[in-house]
């Protein structure tokens, strides 16, 4: 059995290792990926503004009740705040379905476990990264999180 379980470690050691959580005053890993209208969306396209990276799901309750909220949050700090949704459904119809019954005002496209991995793994849903203007997280909520909290923190951010 202890042999096992070190095998079954040596195994898993490096995956963990590539998944290293994300901490406030890190640097947010740079991306370019293609939207859901085609286009390239570039993280570091947005330094300057705040922004916040969501990974969500079409299977992800809690991530549909947030969709309008978000939406909102977009609206009210236009310029100053960049939302950018990533689906991680495990393939696009389902994404962009969810994709038609909302109207999205910021740019949604698809992750996967290796993008979910530079951010630390995406273990949960709906996850979320308000990064700063200079590049670096600011805060990271995973799950449901306490009502008015992600608004008191964005306000804070754009200032």
């Amino acid at each position: 059995m202890r042999v096992f379980a070190f095998l079954l470690l040596l195994i898993a050691a490096p995956a963990l290792a590539a998944t290293t959580p994300i901490k406030a005053g890190q640097s947010a890993p740079d991306f370019t990926r293609p939207g859901f209208d085609g286009k390239p969306v570039k993280l570091s396209a947005y330094r300057g503004k705040v922004v916040l990276l969501d990974f969500w799901a079409s299977w992800c309750p809690p991530c549909i009740e947030e969709a309008p909220h978000l939406i909102a949050l977009q609206k009210a700090h236009a310029g100053k705040l960049q939302i950018i949704g990533v689906s991680m459904d495990d393939s696009e119809p389902p994404a962009r379905a969810m994709a038609k019954q909302f109207p999205f005002n910021y740019p949604l496209l698809m992750g996967d476990a290796k993008f979910g991995g530079l951010y630390g793994g995406v273990l949960g849903l709906p996850q979320i990264f308000l990064i700063g203007r200079d590049g670096k997280v600011i805060k990271m909520w995973r799950g449901e999180m306490k009502a008015g909290e992600l608004d008191k923190a964005i306000k804070e951010a754009v200032g």
